[in-house]
């Protein structure tokens, strides 16, 4: 069920979300918001992944 809902999620995010590797983002030089956005795509994919 966790999986499944996470898997749901990470759907979502690619549609509505940016990319931020395909804009190659120095991370080094992202705002805060630009931050968080990383921060929860990572956490979305890697409790999709598992």
């Amino acid at each position: 069920m966790k999986k499944s809902f996470f898997k749901l999620i990470a759907k979502i995010n690619k549609a509505i979300l940016p990319s931020y590797s395909k804009q190659q983002l120095d991370l080094s030089k992202a705002t805060k918001l630009q931050l968080a956005i990383v921060g929860w795509r990572v956490y979305v994919t890697k409790n999709a992944i598992e």
